[in-house]
């Protein structure tokens, strides 16, 4: 070879070594809270330690308090929700003393603050729902007394536009607002300060829909399932209500079992075909502690039965993931971690993990 070629040569490979690196695209690293379940830790009543934890998917090692780790500063409350909206997060912070509830807003996956909402806007922030693009609702109860005199205020629906980090406005509600579901254009809300009905929102027009659905008092509406129809239970005649959305019309009312028990943690699978409760009672007989059982019933079901129980335990909180395994939160007490089991479909213990004070409800990301 010719020293001509050779140069040539050598020019020829340095281009494609050049070229090469050019195109090289470099690998995204993942998000550190990407593919998981997030646990909400209400924390100890009164103490402010509420927190959040998350546990990366066919791991079972959890990353404790990630909002703190992401931002330097604790939640500083109670935590009550978290939902995710077009890649924000949004937490509901309960805080006793006056002024300090809030709402955060984090970015999905990174956990890291983008916005901070407070009073008077927010007032005993109860639960989150997807309302719309970049819209959430949050139910509040606004502020409240003691006793008999709780629920002095009718209760809103805060409206927020999580892309310009704006509050839209407060939707009036009835007293003591709480649980909502999403069906279409339409949000019915539920209330735990004795109405009657189910307050419904068109989510276009953020205004609310007249006349409400007589489910009875205290009903919240907890999902809608494959067959097209809302349930909500009613907890002053202890019944699961069937709703067809479209015509507002109450189908069926179903008893949760018999007895003094009282169902809660109330969840559908991901197939929206199966209900999983904890049915519990304080026991006389052992100075009043708090125990249960865990149950499970059918959409198609004609009866509730709270016999035999799915799981012979007591749980703080439920979820069930897309494959069909069963999250239980633990509560040992309200001053230490406590943690959750996770199950089969069939009943069947997989593990149990670690979580921080007081684990309630779960979110699947």
């Amino acid at each position: 070879m010719t020293s001509t070629n050779r140069l040539l040569s050598g020019i020829s490979v340095a281009l494609l070594t050049l070229l090469s690196g050019a195109c090289k695209v470099e690998d995204t690293p993942p998000l550190p809270y990407e593919e998981g379940v997030y646990i909400v830790n209400a924390g100890t009543p009164g103490a402010s330690n509420g927190s959040i934890s998350f546990i990366a998917r066919n791991t079972t090692t959890p990353t404790v308090d990630i909002f703190n780790a992401a931002n330097g500063r604790a939640l500083g409350g109670s935590v009550r929700d978290y939902t995710e909206i077009d890649g924000k997060g949004v937490i509901l912070v309960d805080n006793m003393a006056a002024g300090q509830d809030k709402v955060e807003i984090v970015e999905s996956g990174t956990f890291k603050s983008l916005a901070t909402f407070q009073a008077p806007d927010v007032e005993n922030p109860r639960f989150v729902i997807y309302a719309g693009p970049n819209k959430a609702y949050i139910s509040c109860w606004d502020a409240t007394g003691s006793g008999a005199n709780t629920y002095t205020k009718s209760g809103y629906i805060l409206v927020l536009n999580l892309g310009s980090r704006t509050v839209v406005k407060k939707i009036p509600v009835t007293k003591g607002a709480e649980r909502m579901v999403l069906v279409n254009k339409e949000v019915f809300v539920g209330s735990v300060g004795g109405e009657q009905v189910l307050t419904v929102i068109n989510t276009d027009t953020d205004e609310v829909v007249q006349p409400g659905i007589d489910a009875g008092v205290n009903a919240n509406p907890i999902a809608f399932d494959a067959n097209k129809k809302l349930w909500a239970y009613a907890s002053s005649t202890n019944e699961m209500v069937r709703i067809n959305p479209t015509s507002k019309l109450v189908e069926t009312r179903l008893k949760v079992g018999s007895g003094p028990k009282t169902p809660s943690a109330i969840t559908l699978n991901a197939d929206k075909t199966i209900f999983f409760f904890v049915n519990s009672f304080n026991d006389p007989a052992d100075n009043g502690k708090l125990k249960g059982e865990t149950y499970r019933f059918s959409i198609n079901d004609v009866t509730i039965q709270a016999n035999t129980p799915f799981i012979r335990r007591l749980f703080s909180g439920l979820g069930v993931d897309a494959n069909g395994l069963v999250y239980a939160a633990v509560t040992p007490s309200a001053n230490q971690p406590g943690y959750v089991v996770r199950y089969q479909p069939s009943g069947a213990v997989v593990d149990s993990i670690k979580a921080d004070i007081a684990p309630t409800r779960f979110f699947f990301r």
